[in-house]
C-alpha cells in the first residue's frame, strides 16, 4: 500500500505547489494521516518512515500536534488523542451527505440483518460518512471516518465508474489485500466499466474473506454521483446471484429516495 508521504507528494506533482502552497501544513497532515488502524501508535522514527520526511521534520509536526492537543505522548510513543475527532466533526456536520444517509443507513441494516454503509471517494480510496449495523452485531465500532482501497471494494468500484477516463485510470493502484483480491489493470477496468453499465458493483471476498457485498451510486438530483450506498453480508447459504436480486431494488429504491435530499 502506498505510503502516506508518497500520496502527498503525488498531490502535490498533480497540482502544482504554487505561491501559496504551505509546505509545513502539508507535512503536519500528512503525519497526521499517518495515524490509523495499523499504525494506533508510533515512535518518531516510525513516523519518519511512514511519511517518507526526515526525522527533524516529523519531530517539530509530532510537537506542533502535541501541543494543539491532537496528538499525546509518553515520551517516546505518539498516538492520537479525541481532540482530531473535532476536525471530522466539521466536515460530517456541514455535509448534507452525512446527514442523510446515516438514519438511511442505520434503517436498511435492521431490515438486511447486516451492515449498511456509505462512502465518498477520496483519491484511490473510499472513505466512510455513514454507517449502521444491526443491534445484535457483536463488534460495537463505527466505520464512519475508516477508508478503504476504491479498486477492491463494491463502494469503490462503483464511485470509480463515474469519475472521467484518466481520472479512474489514476485511482487504480492495485494490490493484494486478501487472496481473492484482483489486482490485473485490465480486468479491474473491465470491472468499473461494468459497474458503469450496470448501475452497481458485487465485490466477494476482495476486501475481506468471507464478505461479499454490493453497492449502487447517489446521484443528485442533477445527477451528479456524490456518493455510493451498500449492503454487505457473510457469504452463508445464499449464491451471489440470490443476493444481488434480493437486495438490488432495495439499494435503488432507497438511491431513488434520498436523490432530492442530497445537496
Amino acid at each position: 500500500m502506498p505510503r502516506i508521504g508518497e500520496e502527498h507528494a503525488a498531490r502535490r506533482r498533480e497540482a502544482g505547489h504554487g505561491a501559496d502552497f504551505l509546505e509545513a501544513l502539508a507535512r503536519g497532515l500528512a503525519v497526521l494521516q499517518a495515524f490509523g488502524p495499523e499504525r494506533r501508535q508510533m515512535t518518531l522514527a516510525e513516523a519518519a518512515r511512514a511519511v517518507d520526511l526526515p526525522r527533524a521534520t516529523v519531530r517539530r509536526a509530532l510537537h506542533t500536534l502535541v501541543v494543539l492537543g491532537h496528538v499525546e505522548s509518553d515520551g517516546r510513543l505518539f498516538r492520537l488523542t479525541p481532540q482530531v475527532l473535532r476536525l471530522a466533526a466539521g466536515y460530517l456536520g456541514a455535509s448534507g451527505v452525512s446527514t442523510v444517509l446515516q438514519p438511511l443507513c442505520e434503517r436498511l441494516a435492521a431490515e438486511a440483518g447486516g451492515p449498511c454503509s456509505a462512502a465518498v471517494l477520496d483519491g484511490a480510496e473510499i472513505v466512510f460518512v455513514a454507517y449502521g449495523r444491526p443491534r445484535l452485531m457483536l463488534n460495537v465500532s463505527t466505520m464512519v471516518g475508516s477508508r478503504l482501497p476504491a479498486f477492491c471494494t463494491a463502494l469503490g468500484r462503483v464511485l470509480l465508474a463515474h469519475l472521467p477516463e484518466a481520472a479512474c485510470a489514476a485511482a487504480l493502484r492495485p494490490f493484494l489485500v486478501t487472496p481473492r483480491t484482483e489486482t490485473d489493470p485490465a480486468r479491474l477496468r473491465e470491472l468499473v466499466a461494468a459497474a458503469r453499465t450496470e448501475g452497481h458493483a458485487l465485490v466477494e471476498q476482495e476486501a475481506e474473506l468471507g464478505f461479499r457485498s454490493l453497492a449502487v451510486p447517489l446521484p443528485r438530483q442533477d445527477g451528479r454521483v456524490v456518493a455510493a450506498l451498500n449492503i454487505g453480508m457473510p457469504m452463508e447459504g445464499e449464491t451471489a446471484e440470490a443476493f444481488r436480486a434480493r437486495w438490488l431494488p432495495v439499494l435503488r429504491r432507497e438511491a431513488e429516495a434520498a436523490a432530492p435530499l442530497l445537496l
